[in-house]
This record gives C-alpha cells, sequence and structure tokens, in this order.
C-alpha cells in the first residue's frame, strides 16, 4: 500500500526502519549469556530466532539477485550480525528497481517490496516479541505494529498455520492485553 506521494521502495525502506529500529534495540540488549536460551519458538534458541531472520531474508532477496555480501556470522554475535544484515537489506530495499522488481509469489503476482513489507516485516514485528519474551524483556510493541500483525494474520489465511509459520492458535487469558490476545493467534502463550 503506497500513497500517491511516495514510491514502493520508500514504503518498504520506512516499514523496514520502523521494524528494525526496536528489534535492534532488542537485541542489543540481549545478555550475552541469555543468546541459547530456549526461545519462545519451540526447539529454537533466542540465537536461532536471529538466524532465521537474517536467512529467511537473505534467501528471498538473493533468490531475486539482490547482492548482500557475505553472511553475517550469528554465531559469533548476534546482534552484530542482525544490525550487518539489517543495514544491508536497507541499503537494498531504498533502491526502487528492487523494491518495484516483480516476481510471481504464493499468492500471486507481486513484488518484492511489497512482499517484505507483508511477510518479512511482519516477521520481524513477531519476533521481536519472541526474542523479548525469552529473555524476559518488554517487547513494547505499539498498535500500529499490532495492526500490522493483525492484518498480516488476516491475509495469511490458513496459511499462516502451515508447518513451519506458527502454530495453531491458544486461547489467551480472559483479562488478556491487546498484544497477549494478538500474539496468542499465532500460537504464542
Amino acid at each position: 500500500m503506497t500513497s500517491p506521494t511516495t514510491s514502493p521502495g520508500t514504503s518498504i525502506a520506512t516499514a523496514h526502519a520502523a521494524a528494525d529500529r526496536p528489534l535492534t534495540a532488542v537485541l542489543d540488549a540481549v545478555p550475552a549469556d541469555a543468546w541459547d536460551r530456549p526461545s519462545t519458538c519451540e526447539g529454537w534458541t533466542v540465537r536461532d530466532v536471529v538466524r532465521h531472520l537474517v536467512q529467511t531474508q537473505r534467501a528471498f532477496l538473493t533468490e531475486r539477485g539482490v547482492d548482500l555480501g557475505p553472511e553475517p556470522d550469528v554465531d559469533a554475535d548476534p546482534a552484530a550480525a542482525w544490525r550487518t544484515h539489517a543495514r544491508r537489506v536497507a541499503a537494498a530495499v531504498a533502491d526502487p528497481a528492487v523494491a518495484e522488481q516483480g516476481y510471481d509469489g504464493h499468492f500471486g503476482p507481486t513484488t518484492v517490496g511489497a512482499t517484505l513489507e507483508q511477510f518479512y516485516v511482519w516477521d520481524m514485528v513477531v519476533h521481536r516479541w519472541d526474542v523479548a519474551r525469552s529473555v524476559g524483556a518488554d517487547p513494547a510493541l505499539t498498535d500500529a505494529e499490532l495492526d500490522r500483525v493483525e492484518t498480516g494474520a488476516d491475509s495469511f489465511g490458513e496459511a499462516l498455520y502451515w508447518d513451519g509459520i506458527c502454530r495453531p492458535a491458544v486461547e489467551p487469558p480472559a483479562d488478556a492485553d491487546r498484544a497477549t490476545r494478538v500474539l496468542a493467534r499465532l500460537g504464542r502463550a
């Protein structure tokens, strides 16, 4: 969704930066001894969540001809690896030729920028919650981010619950706040 005065490149660059700032802040605050703690993502450590974010974005972009340079070393320093990766993605999506590149996506014809904004930025917000919750930090999701998560979940339909995406929804407590209710829809308790 871009307005007449913004290009797809501007839209994805803005959305990526808005998701990256708080994610980077959460990752930078993870204690050194917490990277190998279990995360809220079953079978993954906190480090694995960062690895997933880096590798899935890299795979998507490099499969479409985007050069992101060498893969940063998540094992050595997950937060530094994320910062390096996010900087490279930001530079790539600032190029309208990248953002506007069309391809045939899972849900039909789309662009690299639209997919990044619809799915990968969404993934950054959701996994920020996972990391923060796993290390006892506040994910500080805003109402706009919760709107994005809900809209994304709506747009994925039943694909949201395919293997490797999200676990089935869980019932939130009756007195749950909005974030808890939204994330419960994604199988997060």
